[in-house]
């Protein structure tokens, strides 16, 4: 055969053979382009089922009304309140009377300031996230009070931004009395993340659902802390003095919490007030607080330990009584003043910003303290003396009141011994220790007991 013949034989073998690849080629795209057609359509068939299924089960959550969870009054478990409920709890019960969220409603303070609010006739609706930072059977307990004077305490968490847009776009709160917050000063070290997200990015998600999501705006009144001072060495600390020097994590986030709320009240005419607590102690307290666990300390015969400074003098610290607390809390709400914006962003004018001291003006050395809790428990402590270390705590704190007292009549009126008295009756009914005879022991840590008043001056 000719040489030209051959050669243009094999080019044919050669173009037959890529047609064929070719067509197998069309054929397998082909074949993935129809198995993607069905996988897409497989995978939105899905899909729907599980938006109807979700529908069914679920049906609350893509509506415009809201369940939000709470706990029943067992304390165990959750169920869910329903917009009734929620609205009930919220709703005053005289005229004239406020509508206040209470954040940290199952906390120390927050208990207490929820049932003095529900005591005078005003509408009240908690949110707490009952984390483990304490024995969370004990805030259990508190909530369980609250819903037995009618106050619902939702099992929520202030960094649920949609929770908090949904919870103040349905229910026209006046007031939003904002306590939830990590606290602890020592822990800071440990946990320091805790602190910004609960005290910082919580705070902000709190600002931003009040400014920017409620129709009319509420005024809000926050907790900040004695502890802004830090290093400040001025004496009685006044709201004019310095707090650009914070001594722990803890403090620089409440200061920084200060700086956020001249933010929203300077942009979006929100009315708010920050109250500096100073050593709040007393019934249903925090098991944290030295005074609540320097008791536990005592009746199991273990040893506390307490700081003295490097000179060799006393820690003090200006104990405050839960129920003078209560009474600044109602003033700074009663006197808040009407926040100016709108959730079109218009702001009709300056709104109130304030902050406040609340504490006992009457430093006490903690020994003090111990010598009370050793004659109200009738036993001795066993005391270890160490030089304080540089972890956050202060040698002293000490309250100057003046503009409490000019603003809303704040005058703390309970001393150090009446205080600790009623904790103590708290204390040994609560956790039903046995003060006779020297037995003093404790009978459980969450002893199951029927419902007492918050503290004898409630």
């Amino acid at each position: 055969m000719p040489a030209g013949v051959v050669d243009v034989a094999a080019k044919g073998v050669r173009l037959e053979r890529h047609a064929v690849l070719l067509r197998r080629a069309a054929g397998a795209k082909q074949l993935v382009s129809a198995s993607s057609h069905l996988l897409f359509r497989a995978t939105v068939l899905a899909t729907l089922a599980l938006v109807v299924l979700f529908a069914v089960h679920y049906p609350s959550l893509l509506s415009h009304s809201f369940s939000l969870s709470a706990a029943p009054a067992s304390g165990s478990g959750s169920s869910l309140s329903s917009p009734r409920e929620v609205r009930r709890s919220a709703t005053p019960r005289r005229d004239g009377a406020l509508s206040v969220l209470v954040t940290g409603a199952a906390g120390f303070v927050g208990a207490h300031c929820s049932l003095a609010l529900r005591d005078r006739g005003d509408g009240v609706l908690g949110l707490d996230n009952f984390n483990a930072y304490y024995d969370p059977a004990l805030k259990r307990a508190r909530q369980r009070l609250l819903a037995s004077r009618g106050v619902v305490v939702l099992d929520a968490d202030i960094n649920d931004a949609a929770l908090l847009e949904r919870l103040l776009s349905a229910v026209p709160f006046t007031h939003v009395l904002h306590l939830a917050a990590q606290a602890g000063v020592r822990h800071a070290m440990r946990a320091p993340q805790a602190y910004v997200a609960s005290n910082v990015a919580g705070l902000v998600a709190v600002f931003e659902a009040a400014a920017r999501h409620a129709d009319p705006q509420p005024a809000v009144v926050w907790a900040s802390s004695s502890s802004v001072y830090g290093l400040n060495t001025e004496a009685p600390f006044s709201e004019d003095h310095r707090t650009d020097r914070p001594a722990s994590l803890y403090a620089a986030t409440k200061k920084a919490g200060e700086a956020i709320a001249h933010a929203y009240n300077h942009i979006y005419g929100l009315s708010i007030t920050g109250l500096r607590f100073f050593t709040v102690y007393g019934p249903w307290g925090r098991p944290d607080m030295a005074y609540f666990s320097f008791a536990r300390s005592i009746v199991a015969g273990e040893p506390i330990t307490l700081f003295r400074t490097s000179d060799g003098a006393d820690a003090r610290r200006d104990f405050t009584y839960i129920d003078d607390v209560v009474r600044g809390c109602l003033g700074a709400l009663d006197t808040a003043g009407r926040s100016t914006g709108s959730k079109s962003g218009k702001k009709r004018g300056p709104a109130p910003l304030r902050v406040y001291n609340l504490g006992n003006t009457s430093p006490v050395p903690v020994t003090r303290m111990v010598a009370i809790l050793e004659k109200l428990l009738g036993k001795k402590a066993h005391k270890r003396v160490v030089t304080m270390p540089t972890n956050g705590d202060v040698p002293f704190t000490h309250a100057n009141v003046s503009h409490a007292a000019r603003d809303f009549g704040y005058r703390p009126a309970t001393s150090l011994e009446a205080g600790l008295r009623h904790f103590v009756d708290w204390f040994v009914r609560y956790y039903k220790v046995d003060v006779r005879g020297g037995g003093n022991v404790l009978a459980g840590k969450t002893a199951k007991r029927k419902s007492m008043p918050m503290s004898a001056a409630s």
